[in-house]
């Protein structure tokens, strides 16, 4: 005979009133974990009545996880938000590792109420056992389906920073890096991003040490002892992916020395030919950009010599000679070469950082007809520089405020900046010995506090002596979508400054693409 609400009230009551003999009565408890085969009333009476009495009778522990958990599947989406609400109650002793495994499970939901519902009561088990409830999402990472896998590492990503550290111990920390290495193994591109923003996040990862150990991490999934496959998007993909990942953890102790060699060994001589993995990526200057970044922090390098001058070559092929003079001095009517600003910044910076550890360089080490040619490219450069630097002034004098704001403006701001940069970077190169002593900040790092926005007025030495007319130059319409300041006759590239540093949505593909696909697992509820 079915149970009905009478029921349920009245063995309620029985326990309510017993008190102390609660164990004496099992039976009318036993009646109360019958109501979920009830209607749906005694179904939701049954889901805030289970949990009440769960501690006081350990032999039907089972019987009653499994009755709520029978109700956390219902049909009806208003019986399951209760049921999973109280489910935090039955997280007690070693129930808290089968209770955090079922609410992970349960994250699979498309329904909005109950996803957060499920979110709430993780968060609940957290601060009641965080090291047990990080076991049941763990293991569902490892062995659960593929929505549940995605979802818990989302909750991760998104939800351990935020807990208190009484709550996220040293020891729970740990447990955390330990358990991710695990997991690091076979990943996707996506969880790979998300897995690192979990122990980069971790305190006890905040140190030297710390952040030595989170870049061997990033090592381990770049496969820089093999080599580059630059035909393969997803092989592109995975380097950029890693070397983002790997960017903010460099210092003057944790160096960047195994990326920068792989970047001037095996992505510089196949600068050209890389494919994008996006198809609105300007893969050659992302790939300078981050050598430029990482550059500074580079470390003692076995094979210095042959990467500074994989760095000099490639630097050669961005600075064009001058147009050759006819009979009458005027240039020959051959088009006026390009001046790619970005790309030189980024080749300039890094040569000039890893041209301190070896000053001698240019002087000694690079041949006088090769080195005459680059002062004849760099004079040539540094002459179309101040025609550039002076325009870019004039047409940004006086503007401040919401004026620099417009997108035009803040092409021209980001082109000064990345003008100005090279423009002393040469000038330590034409010293004589060259001088590596100057310091710039990336054009498209943040400006620092004391950094004013607005142009102040050009000292004698900004503008130099360059030579060239002032032309009037019309602000030319986006042409494209590649991130370049790279005007050829004088003109600004409206594309300047929008460079997205993450790409959005990790790597291309669903499942099985980017870091090695995970093999397919036959995988159930296993409640």
């Amino acid at each position: 005979m079915a149970v009905t609400i009478e029921d349920l009230y009245r063995n309620y009551g029985v326990l309510a009133d017993a008190k102390d003999n609660l164990s004496q009565h099992k039976d009318a408890y036993q009646v109360i974990l019958d109501g979920v085969k009830g209607g749906p009333k005694e179904k939701r009476l049954a889901a805030q009545f289970i949990p009440k009495f769960f501690s006081s009778f350990p032999e039907l522990a089972d019987a009653a996880i499994n009755a709520q958990l029978d109700l956390c599947e219902d049909e009806d989406v208003s019986i399951r938000r209760q049921a999973i609400k109280e489910l935090p109650r039955f997280a007690t002793g070693e129930n808290i590792l089968r209770v955090a495994d079922i609410l992970t499970q349960l994250l699979q939901t498309d329904d909005t109420a109950e996803f957060n519902q499920v979110n709430a009561a993780l968060i609940s088990i957290f601060k009641i056992d965080a090291k047990g409830t990080l076991g049941g999402l763990f293991s569902q990472i490892l062995q659960g389906e593929d929505i549940v896998r995605e979802r818990a590492i989302k909750f991760l990503s998104t939800k351990l920073k935020s807990l208190p550290e009484d709550v996220m111990t040293k020891e729970v920390e740990e447990y955390v890096f330990t358990e991710t290495k695990k997991v690091m193994e076979d990943v996707t591109g996506e969880e790979f991003v998300l897995l690192m923003r979990v122990v980069s996040g971790l305190r006890v990862l905040q140190t030297v040490n710390g952040r030595q150990q989170l870049v061997e991490l990033v090592v381990d999934q770049a496969f820089l002892e093999q080599a580059l496959n630059p035909a393969d998007p997803d092989t592109v993909d995975r380097l950029l992916q890693c070397t983002r990942q790997a960017l903010p953890l460099f210092s003057k102790n944790v160096h960047s020395t195994r990326f920068v060699t792989y970047f001037c060994e095996h992505v510089l001589p196949n600068l050209s030919v890389l494919t994008s993995p996006v198809a609105e990526l300007d893969i050659q200057l992302e790939v300078l950009k981050l050598l430029a970044e990482m550059s500074p922090f580079c470390g003692d390098m076995e094979k210095l010599e042959a990467n500074l001058n994989m760095l000099f070559t490639k630097l050669l092929e961005f600075m064009p000679l001058p147009p050759e003079e006819v009979e009458n001095g005027e240039n020959s009517a051959s088009e006026e070469p390009k001046l790619q600003f970005s790309y030189v910044e980024c080749l300039l910076y890094g040569f000039h950082q890893l041209g301190k550890k070896l000053p001698d360089f240019l002087l000694d080490k690079v041949d006088p007809e090769r080195l005459k040619d680059f002062k004849i490219r760099l004079q040539y450069f540094a002459r179309g520089l101040q025609v550039y630097i002076r325009q870019l002034r004039v047409a940004l004098q006086g503007k401040t405020g919401d004026a620099l704001k417009t997108e035009e403006n803040k092409i021209k701001v980001v082109a000064l900046k990345i003008t100005n940069n090279i423009n002393v970077l040469i000038k330590d190169l034409f010293h004589n010995p060259p001088s590596y002593k100057s310091t710039v900040t990336l054009s498209w790092k943040p400006v620092q506090k004391s950094e004013a926005l607005a142009p102040k007025r050009p000292s004698s030495e900004e503008m130099g002596s360059g030579g060239g007319t002032k032309k009037q130059i019309p602000p030319q319409p986006r042409r494209d979508a590649r991130q370049i300041y790279n005007p050829p006759s004088g003109k600004y590239s409206a594309s300047i400054g929008n460079f997205s540093y993450e790409q959005r949505g990790g790597f291309r593909g669903g499942r099985g693409r980017g870091f090695g696909a995970r093999g397919a697992r036959s995988r159930g509820r296993i409640y």
